[in-house]
Formats: C-alpha cells, structure tokens, sequence
C-alpha cells in the first residue's frame, strides 16, 4: 500500500492523473473499486491509523482526506454538484472536466484558478456570502516548458486546418540558445519587461523636402488641397457658416509599399520599403472561447506571424481571469515566428475575463522595451465582459469603463510615445460599450466581428494598415487671412483640434496616416460684406510631418492658399460637390450619435427616427441627386442600423456594437471590421486603403501561400477615388 501512496503524491506532484486500484478487501461499502484524482495539487493530510482487530498491524487509509484549505474531490454520484456554477466566471462546475474546485470553509466552491486570482487581488472574502475567510487558496506558479519546448495543446484546433500541419512540422527549438529558455514561454516572469530583442539598424536614404507648393500641389509627398463651398459671393451679400474642404492624401505605396507580386502571381511581401512595427496582442483566453473561437483566434493569429517581417516586433499577451505575457517582444525571423507560432498554439481557455490586467501587462510590454520600433500598436481581442473591473451596479460606468486603460496609453497624457489600442470585439456577448472607450481614449479603432469565421480578415485588415505607415506626427496649421475674419469651427471628428484666443488661426493633430490613406476636415467661418475689392483672401493652410523611414521633420513651408470672388452680382452658383459629401458624412455620424444615446436612453423609436431624417436630407442633397457612391453608402449603413435597432434584443445582440463600430470609422476616418465580411451587403468597408484591401485578399485567398478550397475572394467594396479639383 505504501508504494501506491508514494505514486500518487508524486502523480500529483507532476500534475497528472492517476487511478489507484484497491482490492475489493480494502474497499469500504458505498465506495467504486478506484478512486481517480485531480490533476491540480491536493492538499493531503494525514488520517488516524487503524489498528486491525485481528492482531497489531494498522490499516493506512485507502483515501486522502482534504484538508479544509484544500481542493475536495467532489463526488460523481451527486447530481447538485454537477449543475453548480463558479460565481467568479460563471461557467459549470463539471467533475472531471480539467479544472480543479475549491470550497471554502463556508461550503461555496469555485474553480481553483478563479478563486486564486481573486484572492491574489486582496479578496480574502467569499464572493458570495462575503464571509471572511482564515485559509486562502494559493496557487504556486507552473512552468509551461516540458523539456524545454512549450506544449501544444491541438484538442480545440481543426485537425484539418493546413495551420496544424504546420505546427506540427515547427523543429524543436534549440535548447543551447539561453535566448529561448530565458523568455518565451516561461509563466514566471521578470519585473521589468526590457528583454525585447534588438533593432535592427539601417541607413534609409534622404530625401529632399519639396517647397515649391501652391494650391493642390503635394507637400513632400502628402497631397494637401482645399476646396471652398462656393467660388464667389457677391460684394454687398454675407454668408454665414461658410464652408471650406481641407483634403489630405497620404503618399501611395510605390515607395513605401509592402505588397508585390511574384511570377506565379503570388502575394510576396518586401520589408525593406517600409518602417518596421512593434506589436502587442491581447488575447483573452477565458473559458468562454473555449471551442472553435480559440481555433480561429490561433488561426488568425498564424496569419500574423506569417506576415510580419524580421524587422518587426511582436508579443502575446493572454488574459482570463489574471494575465500573463506569454511571449516576450521578439523580432520575426524564421525563429521568431516558429517560438511565436508555439507559443499561440500552446493556448488554453478558462477563467473569467479580466481586461484591465491585460492591457496593464501589454502597456508594461511597450513601456519597459529598451528600444522602440517607430510605429507601435496593441491589438485587443475580447469576447466576454470585465468582472474584475467594472461592477454592475456602478452609478459611474463611464470611469470604470476609462479605468480599463492603463494612464500611459491615453491620448494627451503628454507621453513621448503613441500607441493606439485597436480593439476587437468577438461575438454577441462582449461588452462593445467598453471596447469601444479603450480604442477611443487610446486614438484606436473599435471592430465588430460579429461573425466568428471573419477574425482573420479583421486582423488582416488592421495590420494591412500598420505594415503601412507612411506619415507620423502630422499637424495641420491654419490662419486667416483677411482681417475681417475668423474660424467659427474646426470639424475633425476624434482628432484634436486648437483654436487660438483670437479664433484666427487653429490646427489639427492628425498623427499617423497608411498609405494613400485620405482625411478631410471642414473649416467654417463667416464671410462679411466686402466692397473694396474684387477678390478675397480667405485662408491658408500648411502641414509639418515625421517621415517614419528617414526620421526627418517634413515642412510645407509654402501654405496651400484659399480665396473666393467678390464680384457685384453673382449668377445661380453650384455648391462645390467635395464640400457637400463631406457634410452629408458628418452629418451621417452626428446622426449615428444622437440615435445611439437615444437607443441607450431605451427610447429606440427616436433613435429609428433621427436615421430616417437623416436618410431624408442625404436624398434631397446635391451630391446624392447626382449618384455620389458615398452619400449613398451612407444611407445603406443608415438603413442598416436601423434594421438592427428594430427592438431591444435586436440593438443588445448585434445593434450597439455595430453602431459603436460605425462611430469609431467615421470619427477616425479609418476602415473598421463590422458584419460579417464574407457577405457584401453588410460589411462597411469605408476607408480601406489599397493596403488593407491587399492583405484581406491574401487572408481571404491564400494560406502560407496555397489558395483555401473553403474561401473564395470578393472584391472590396470601398468609397471612390476623390474627384480632382475644378
């Protein structure tokens, strides 16, 4: 008998599963022939031995007994015990099932891993009864590495997905790189994230800047040009709430692009063109992505790593109930991506859904690197709702939903460094009103993918943009130039805007922009009565910029120059039709906003109606009249949010993180994921540039090279080329 014992403590001791056979004379009544325990770490304390009845020999007991501190096994007879709920993440409590369960000294019980994590935070009470707890839980930390290769865990991946070949043909990694075994997989972890591996240095070519700019000329490769509502006003007539068109065009990619084409017509990527990216992902990995989610999350994941270059960076953060890095901010070379690809695959889904813990942990990741790549973004993937940092009865939701991003990632917090958190909500059940506050007070988009086959082309879509990056830190200046004028508004959507004291002069803070990515902003002023000459200077316009390859300041040291005619008598005048599609896109928006908080207000009767009005004023415009692609893309997405705010359900299930989506597009004028994208008429594709439109074509046609038999390519579907000015 001591040898079965000496197994088992060492069985539990190596986290395995072990049955301990006992003769039918060892048995007790009412018990089955084997007793089998759990995986996680028993707490064992010893029994009272029994002396025989026949002679002196003592009987050791044939079971362990748990002491109150440590894990009950429960028993499988007992039907109430199967249907019990862990209050923490409120899935089943299932014996048998891979999760160890804890009960208290006030007999609630809980999974092991969610109770240990809330204990950790400071919670020695029971988060049911509140009573106060004298023995807490404590989980000693594990390492992933057996034999120093991280485990693959392929039980939830399709077995047919070309993705599982491929892990499986990965190498061992070399166990003599001390590299490898410092940091890749290791759960326990270093104070200090600053073990990213090293930059690597190249001399980029300079460029000359370009001076010589007038109106609709290219500043240094940026198109900046300004068009007027109307061309003239008569001398003796005002116009108030005058309007001005201040258009931005990234440069195109035939310098700074990423794409090209091999013989075989193949997407290839060439990394050398363009600036290398440092990259975080924040996964969450709790028990309800258990399934086919966690398959495609891998999946998607895969593409990633596949499309990344060696200059590039990137690290993995996983999150459930607490966080972990799980790969440290590694450069993608041949070995980087294999390690990477390991340590994706190696991820298993439990425990409730801490969202903070993960940013907190992916904003360590960008604040304690040594060195920094130029470009530097967080992508955020979430399913489920934070219970661990936003209570449902909070009378301040908004400052909980704010208190998820940690203070370095907000905007304005007079940091050096920008680094927009992209967030992507998966599924019916995430908390879009959340997600869509991190990406928004971060400078980040919010996607909905409310179709789970779709999490490759949402990512796909997003690092299009990012592996594009050709303009940073853009700031457009604005002045007046006639003395009896002022700015009366700066419309630009998210971005941030300054007015100074005197309203004659102001400016916009653009940041990064992809390639030949375009943004439009609207000036408004008041145009008084001029008689003493036949022309007039309205105002100038003129943008500073980083170039992100040479690091050099870009200036447009000749202003882009507004004026109109002042003639006597002016004839019927045509409202400029670049104007008027801007105004029906923020008019669009504007609407989207006050539906969506009447919609919140519970009042969706108003919120239907507000689009219906908005809808109505598109159709009676100029542009629409005359069949501008846009304005009538923007009544199909008005159409659609109305479909979907058709009752209470309809809004919570799909409405809400749809409209949210729509919002952060438009305000950002940057393309986001919403609807599914293998059906045209409910994905919005606004602002994909040529970049984005590549990689989703890739995702969507190609897997390490071979084309899906289960995909099929359809074109994207994205607002027209602007016309040029008259």
């Amino acid at each position: 008998m001591g040898s079965k014992w000496r197994k088992a403590k060492m069985a539990l001791q190596m986290k395995m599963c072990l049955t301990v056979p006992r003769s039918s004379e060892e048995s007790s009544p009412g018990q089955s022939s084997s007793t089998r325990f759990s995986d996680a770490g028993v707490s064992l304390s010893p029994a009272t031995p029994r002396r025989h009845s026949g002679g002196g020999r003592l009987d050791m007991p044939t079971t362990p007994v748990p002491s109150s501190s440590g894990l009950r096994l429960p028993k499988h007879s007992s039907k109430s015990s199967s249907k019990k709920t862990c209050a923490i993440c409120l899935n089943t409590m299932k014996p048998g099932h891979g999760h160890a369960i804890f009960t208290a000294e006030c007999s609630h019980s809980f999974h092991f891993h969610c109770i240990t994590s809330n204990v950790k935070h400071g919670n020695q009470m029971c988060p049911i009864c509140r009573a106060k707890w004298k023995e807490i839980p404590f989980q000693s930390p594990a390492n992933d590495i057996t034999r120093g290769r991280a485990r693959n865990s392929n039980g939830s991946w399709p077995q047919d997905d070309p993705w599982v070949t491929v892990l499986r043909r990965l190498p061992a990694p070399r166990l003599e790189t001390p590299r490898h075994t410092s940091s890749s997989f290791l759960v326990a972890e270093p104070s200090v994230f600053n073990d990213d591996d090293e930059l690597i240095s190249c001399e980029p070519e300079r460029r000359e800047n370009s001076s010589d700019l007038g109106h609709g000329h290219i500043a240094g490769k940026l198109d900046l040009k300004a068009y007027p509502e109307v061309s003239a006003v008569s001398k003796s007539a005002s116009h108030n709430d005058f309007t001005i068109l201040i258009h931005l065009k990234a440069p195109n990619t035939g310098r700074h692009g990423h794409f090209m084409t091999d013989q075989s017509g193949s997407l290839v990527t060439s990394h050398q063109s363009r600036v290398p990216v440092d990259l975080v992902t924040v996964l969450d990995v709790s028990g309800s992505m258990a399934g086919t989610k966690l398959a495609l999350l891998k999946r998607a994941m895969g593409f990633v790593i596949q499309n990344l270059g060696p200059s590039d960076r990137l690290s993995v953060i996983a999150f459930s109930s607490t966080a972990r890095r799980l790969f440290s901010l590694r450069r993608m070379t041949d070995v980087g991506k294999e390690e990477a690809l390991q340590a994706v695959n190696s991820l298993s889904s439990s425990g409730g859904t801490n969202i903070a813990e993960g940013l907190k942990k992916g904003a360590k990741v960008m604040t304690d690197r040594k060195s920094r790549n130029p470009v530097s973004s967080i992508i955020l993937l979430s399913d489920g709702q934070d219970t661990y940092s936003i209570s449902p009865g909070s009378t301040n939701r908004q400052s909980d939903y704010q208190s998820l991003l940690p203070v370095s990632m907000h905007r304005g917090n007079n940091a050096n460094i920008h680094i927009p958190v992209h967030s992507f909500g998966f599924g019916a059940d995430h908390d879009s009103i959340s997600m869509h506050s991190i990406s928004e007070n971060s400078g980040g988009t919010f996607s909905f993918i409310e179709a789970e086959s779709v999490i490759q082309d949402a990512f796909a879509q997003c690092i299009g943009g990012l592996l594009s990056v050709v303009v940073q830190e853009l700031t457009v200046n604005i002045e007046c130039l006639h003395p009896g004028l002022q700015l009366k508004s700066i419309k630009a959507g998210s971005y941030k805007t300054k007015l100074m004291s005197d309203s004659r002069m102001g400016s916009i803070e653009v940041g990064d922009l992809y390639a030949e990515e375009e943004r439009d902003f609207l000036i408004t002023l008041d145009i008084p009565v001029e008689r003493s000459s036949n022309e007039m200077p309205i105002l100038n316009a003129k943008c500073a910029y980083k170039d992100p390859v040479s690091k050099e300041p870009m200036t447009l040291n000749q202003a882009i120059e507004v004026k109109i005619l002042r003639p006597e008598v002016t004839a019927e005048l045509v409202v400029s039709m670049e104007v008027d599609r801007q105004r029906n896109r923020l008019r669009s928006a504007e609407a989207m906003a006050e539906a969506r908080a009447a919609a919140e207000r519970g009042d969706l009767a108003s919120a239907v109606s507000v689009l219906e009005e908005c809808r109505n004023q598109l159709v009676e415009s100029v542009s629409h009249r005359t069949g501008d692609k846009l304005s009538t893309a923007l009544d199909a997405e008005l159409k659609e949010m109305q479909e979907r705010m058709a009752s209470r359900q309809t809004y919570e299930t799909s409405g809400r993180a749809y409209v949210l989506s729509g919002l952060s597009s438009h305000s950002w004028q940057r393309a986001t994921a919403r609807g599914d994208s293998t059906d045209s008429t409910s994905l919005v594709q606004a602002y994909q540039t040529p970049s984005m439109v590549d990689m989703v074509s890739r995702s969507q046609t190609m897997i390490l090279g071979s084309p899906s038999p289960r995909r099929t390519l359809r074109p994207a579907l994205s607002f027209p080329a602007r016309p040029q000015p008259r």
